[in-house]
């Protein structure tokens, strides 16, 4: 024992503390906060978001949902990068997107976890406001104890008083329902009954595989709200664009294989981009204020 913690032991003080071993980061998660993997994120990320920034969310993704760290490298970082083309912030602060593990099988049989980005229903509003012809589009859930009314036909109409009851977000929902306005004047609605929307939970495959831990069984009413959005851009004066993304998205959710011809025009991401970095060291950096062109309200 050193003089100077014998002379703590016998005051009763604390010995010093001893230095813990640097460890390794996971290898997906240097690769994520590499110098090469945020310059490509640069050339692809619109101008309200910074590399830096989507690089540090990813990673923090990857902390909080482990079973990202099996996904394989090149769909991870692939995913990233489409989440950054697309403007949209994966994780679950905003909703606008997610980056979910998935099961799969090679040719041999094999099982192994592709990470696939999939949307969330704010993500699919800010897509549709983009366009410049949907002024503004809300979505609401419907439960059981508030009073609503809709109607087709020629004089398509619908009314929605929320319960004022206590409790009241508790309630089962029954209906979901989503309002566009249009900028060349009227609303376009789309509505569904909460048996049509358990019926697209379904087919998807998370929910097949994961049930109540899936993002299904975690966020209903929020895949909820999204469904109908997805059924409601199908009547919406949003681009071709954004319409392959709810395509795509759509096809991802249920399992289904993605045609080429589906995919939104990316730089493929791949993981012999970055194995000058595989035996690199990642430590953690102290927090930064950001600026507030950083912070998407």
């Amino acid at each position: 024992m050193s003089t100077s913690d014998q002379l703590a032991a016998a005051v009763g003080a604390p010995s010093a503390p001893v230095a813990k071993p640097k460890t390794k980061a996971p290898v997906i998660i240097q690769q994520v906060l590499s110098e090469q993997f945020k310059k490509q994120l640069a050339l692809a990320i619109p101008k309200h978001l910074s590399a830096d920034r989507m690089a540090r969310i990813a990673a923090t993704e990857l902390r909080k949902t482990p079973a990202l760290l099996n996904t394989t490298p090149a769909s991870f970082l692939g995913a990233v990068m489409q989440s950054a083309q697309l403007g949209l912030e994966p994780g679950s602060a905003l909703g606008q997107a997610y980056l979910v593990p998935f099961n799969r099988k090679n040719k041999n049989g094999e099982w192994y976890k592709e990470c696939q980005l999939i949307l969330g229903y704010r993500g699919m509003i800010d897509l549709a406001r983009r366009s410049g012809q949907v002024l503004s589009l809300n979505v609401y859930a419907v439960r059981k104890s508030d009073e609503f009314f809709y109607q087709l036909g020629l004089h398509p109409d619908i009314r929605h008083i929320p319960s004022p009851e206590a409790g009241r977000e508790n309630q089962p929902i029954i209906f979901v329902y989503a309002v566009a306005t249009l900028r060349g004047g009227g609303y376009q609605f789309e509505v569904m009954s909460r048996a049509e929307v358990e019926k697209v939970r379904s087919t998807s495959a998370s929910y097949k595989a994961d049930g109540e831990k899936s993002l299904w069984g975690t966020y209903f009413e929020d895949m909820a709200k999204k469904t109908v959005i997805r059924r409601l851009f199908k009547y919406l004066p949003v681009s071709i664009e954004a319409l392959q993304v709810a395509n795509v998205d759509a096809k991802r959710e249920a399992g289904e294989k993605i045609d080429p011809n589906d995919v939104i025009d990316i730089n493929a991401v791949t993981v012999e981009d970055f194995k000058d970095i595989e035996e690199g060291e990642v430590t953690q950096e102290q927090p930064t204020t950001e600026k507030s062109s950083d912070v998407q309200q």
